[in-house]
């Protein structure tokens, strides 16, 4: 059986221009998918009371408890697609509580004697989708965080940036933009 591909959605807006940019390249991947709203999840509070019960869930490696049901849908998917717009100087903050849910030790990494975080994900690759009205680089302030985390600590080693930048400057033709990096879906060697 296809394991689904794993669509972690952080667009919000009804018209999303980085949500159109996801579609074609998951039309592209083809395939199943299994799609993770954010704005559509509960995230429990990253208190003292939260951080305490998953330590000691993590302590006696019970991770059946539903604190690990992202972790577990995460670290099983074979291939991921983040789709988070660059607003506000980064990505939506759901999703970074998404990251505080999943970083979970035994679940998507561990570390090795000497410290060094040993990747448990079964993702051969994450695609990370965004759009951006400015053409500050969303690879500094979001993309690079991301990539950082998937290969430093989830072992997926190839991480890759679609993105559609200059959206909201004055005189910029929207639909060019899009249609540029659509094009680069296109091509892309998936592979």
């Amino acid at each position: 059986m296809e394991r689904p591909i794993l669509f972690i959605n952080a667009c919000v807006r009804r018209d999303s221009r980085t949500r159109r940019l996801a579609d074609k390249l998951l039309a592209r991947l083809g395939g199943p998918i299994e799609e993770v709203r954010l704005d559509e999840v509960s995230f429990p509070v990253v208190d003292a009371d939260f951080l305490d019960l998953r330590d000691r869930l993590i302590a006696r490696g019970d991770f059946s408890d539903p604190a690990f049901d992202l972790a577990r849908q995460f670290a099983g998917a074979e291939t991921l697609v983040i789709a988070a717009p660059y607003w506000d100087l980064s990505f939506p903050a759901a999703l970074k509580q998404y990251f505080e849910q999943i970083n979970a030790v035994g679940v998507t990494f561990k570390y090795t004697e000497e410290g060094v975080p040993v990747g448990l994900c079964r993702a051969r690759r994450l695609f990370y989708v965004t759009t951006a009205g400015g053409c500050y680089a969303p690879e500094e302030y979001g993309f690079g965080y991301i990539r950082a985390l998937a290969k430093n600590y989830y072992g997926i080693q190839d991480v890759r940036l679609i993105e559609a930048v200059g959206l909201d400057l004055y005189g910029a033709d929207v639909d060019a933009i899009l249609a540029s990096a659509e094009e680069k879906i296109a091509g892309m060697d998936l592979d």
